[in-house]
């Protein structure tokens, strides 16, 4: 970096990249617009390059600001993360470690990792974020989060991903319906149902063999309502509008008019598993990783 260009330079240029208006990120900063006009007109030409297109009182990025943009939120979010953890050694912590999860890795695969890495490493901060598969990946790359406890079976170049749970799949009925563990026999029974799913970009690995039950039992479903919302799916069963085939951890903690049988002689397993940046520095993501990986199952 120019000696020049200072840590102030790159937070002047965050905010009016990010509101691609002098005015409103000088507001946002509380400084003048002149003084941060001038401050991004400094740190051009310390660059040799334009970073913002200016026409008909209208901001742009430039390609070269895009990239840059990217590349600084980055470089001031393990900043941050720098800092966090400064301060929570200081206060005698070892550090903190934030957890990305879909939601029925929340009812007992997490705080069953918790409980156990607590025994071990009692002086570590957890944050904990309930996100989509697809939102968990960006996040990995954007390092809000440090691991990921997602259902795909592969992940982008740039992250690791392991296994850390099997599951079977449950089929889950209103509690009036007539079909019970008792008389179920298989799912081609239930071939005029209405079906409510996770959306396929929930996750296209767990959407694929979701199918692959369906076609194994002969039929191909009628598909009444697609959702990545758990609680949307058990509210939809319970109020007769349809049917469902979840993950059975998934049933864990939910208390309403429904009824499940498991599918546990079908072949199929759904997987929970752990991803993670292969470029994040937390100073004990490795210790953490580490653990976890030695004891999932």
């Amino acid at each position: 970096m120019s000696n020049q260009i200072e840590l102030r330079h790159l937070r002047y240029f965050l905010a009016v990249a990010e509101e691609l208006h002098f005015r409103k990120a000088a507001d946002r900063l509380f400084i003048s617009q002149p003084g941060l006009s001038r401050q991004i007109k400094q740190m051009e030409q310390e660059l040799g390059l334009e970073l913002f297109e200016r026409s008909n009182k209208k901001v742009y990025l430039t390609k070269a600001g895009k990239y840059l943009q990217n590349e600084i939120e980055l470089i001031l979010k393990n900043l941050d993360h720098t800092f966090s953890h400064t301060q929570l050694i200081d206060q005698g912590k070892e550090g903190e470690i934030s957890f990305g999860y879909v939601g029925s890795a929340m009812q007992n695969v997490i705080p069953e990792f918790i409980l156990k890495i607590k025994d071990d490493y009692p002086n570590i901060h957890y944050n904990l974020k309930e996100m989509e598969n697809p939102d968990q990946i960006d996040a990995l790359f954007m390092k809000e989060i440090d691991l990921a406890f997602v259902r795909l079976d592969k992940v982008p170049k740039g992250l690791k991903i392991h296994p850390v749970f099997e599951d079977t799949f449950s089929l889950v009925l209103p509690k009036t319906h007539a079909m019970s563990q008792d008389n179920f026999k298989d799912l081609s029974a239930l071939r005029e149902e209405p079906f409510i799913l996770f959306d396929q970009s929930y996750s296209p690995a767990y959407y694929a063999q979701v199918m692959q039950i369906f076609e194994q039992s002969g039929f191909h479903p009628q598909i009444s309502h697609n959702t990545v919302h758990a609680s949307t799916i058990f509210r939809l069963v319970e109020n007769n509008l349809g049917i469902s085939i979840v993950p059975s951890s998934l049933l864990l903690g939910y208390s309403m008019n429904i009824k499940s049988i498991e599918l546990n002689q079908i072949p199929q397993r759904t997987v929970l598993s752990v991803a993670w940046s292969s470029a994040n520095r937390n100073p004990i993501l490795n210790k953490i990783l580490s653990f976890i990986l030695k004891r999932s199952r």
